[in-house]
């Protein structure tokens, strides 16, 4: 599981950069990889993102990459506002801890 909780677009890349590593190293088909993004990192699921596009490849690749609705309720965003294919959450904090619980490894770029 990935936090993204920066704004950061260069954070960004670097975290998709990890993920396509992880992949490449280890087997897309034997590794599961999912991105958290709440607080400012928010920002970077919305259909205007910059790093928009690296977003969509890595879901094509079969990265899972959810939104925190508390952040989006708080920034009054919808999910109209948010890249297509994103999936939501709860709480974006609760998630991280939830995955680590399940034995999940946490990174944190």
């Amino acid at each position: 599981v990935v936090q993204m909780s920066e704004a950061d677009p260069a954070k960004w890349n670097l975290a998709l950069n990890n993920m396509r590593n992880l992949q490449a190293d280890l087997g897309a088909a034997n590794i599961d990889i999912e991105l958290v993004a709440y607080g400012p990192g928010i920002g970077m699921l919305k259909a205007d993102s910059i790093v928009g596009n690296r977003v969509d490849e890595a879901m094509a690749a079969g990265v899972k990459v959810v939104a925190c609705e508390n952040t989006m309720r708080a920034q009054k965003l919808a999910q109209a506002d948010m890249l297509g294919k994103i999936s939501y959450v709860p709480a974006g904090v609760v998630e991280i801890m939830q995955r680590q619980q399940q034995g999940w490894a946490y990174i944190r770029p």
